[in-house]
């Protein structure tokens, strides 16, 4: 993999959810574009205080069909999120409300485009000793726990039972075309945009809420890493790995040598403590 690529972003910090030495968590990002004529991926790293709480904000958004949705995303969602005044005390009701909020004021700035467009979103929000996952499509969320892989969001896809069910409910359907897809074209059944399937493309997002203590590290990455690689073949690369940014590398490089056919971007979270001096 040519390091020198256009559409190649790495790098990686370290920071606090409070002044203990015990809340130090360290994070390490790389963005690929791959094998892709352009690059469609985007991801944030953001920390903000809230009504005197740290909040630290890791996702991950695959776009398709251009990098506008994406882009909104990567601009817009989390600010929206920890704007909203029930974030902290009802924070599962103020993601889904952000969500779909944000998914309507994309919309609307897309009325006037020709082309369609669209992506997925996987945030994970650290909170006190809280980690919380929200999931909208097919980019993941997995957690390694005792050395195991965890996984912490389920994809979206038209092939889900319950998705398919969802969808027809709807007046939707969903066939195969080379993979299954919703009304034929999109092979995620959740997404922010595609305002021509917004009936059945839905974007409520999935929430899983645990303790950040359980685990030794995250892994966010879009369907170009999951599309070659397994859970545990991811957990297992990065475990021996401590340094982030590195094995946020690793994994990248893994895929396309696996031979991921997509955009590749991934965020490698670590929650280990300070050492004592």
């Amino acid at each position: 993999m040519d390091s020198n690529s256009e559409f190649l972003l790495s790098g990686g910090g370290m920071s606090f959810l409070s002044g203990n030495r015990s809340d130090h968590f360290s994070y390490g990002y790389y963005s690929f574009k791959g094998k892709r004529a352009s690059m469609e991926d985007m991801f944030v790293t953001s920390v903000a205080e809230v009504s005197g709480h740290i909040i630290a904000c890791f996702g991950v958004f695959d776009g398709h069909g251009g990098s506008r949705a994406a882009q909104y995303l990567k601009n817009n969602l989390f600010k929206n999120l920890i704007s909203h005044p029930d974030f902290i005390h009802d924070s599962s009701s103020a993601i889904a409300k952000s969500f779909k909020q944000t998914d309507s004021d994309l919309l609307n700035k897309e009325s006037g485009e020709k082309k369609d467009c669209g992506s997925t979103a996987v945030l994970a929000l650290l909170l006190n000793d809280r980690l919380i996952i929200a999931n909208v499509g097919d980019s993941r969320a997995v957690g390694c726990k005792d050395g195991y892989a965890i996984p912490l969001s389920d994809d979206h896809k038209p092939e889900r039972s319950d998705e398919r069910q969802r969808i027809e409910n709807a007046g939707g359907f969903v066939y195969w075309a080379g993979s299954w897809r919703v009304g034929g074209i999109l092979s995620v059944s959740r997404a922010f945009g595609d305002k021509q399937l917004k009936d059945f493309v839905v974007a409520e997002p999935e929430i899983m809420e645990v303790c950040i203590e359980e685990f030794e590290f995250l892994i966010l990455a879009s369907d170009g890493i999951w599309s070659v690689m397994s859970n545990e073949e991811a957990v297992n690369i990065v475990r021996k790995i401590s340094d982030t940014d590195v094995s946020a590398r690793k994994l990248v490089q893994e895929a396309y040598s696996k031979g991921s056919p997509d955009n590749i971007t991934c965020i490698v979270v670590r929650f280990t403590p300070l050492p004592i001096n």
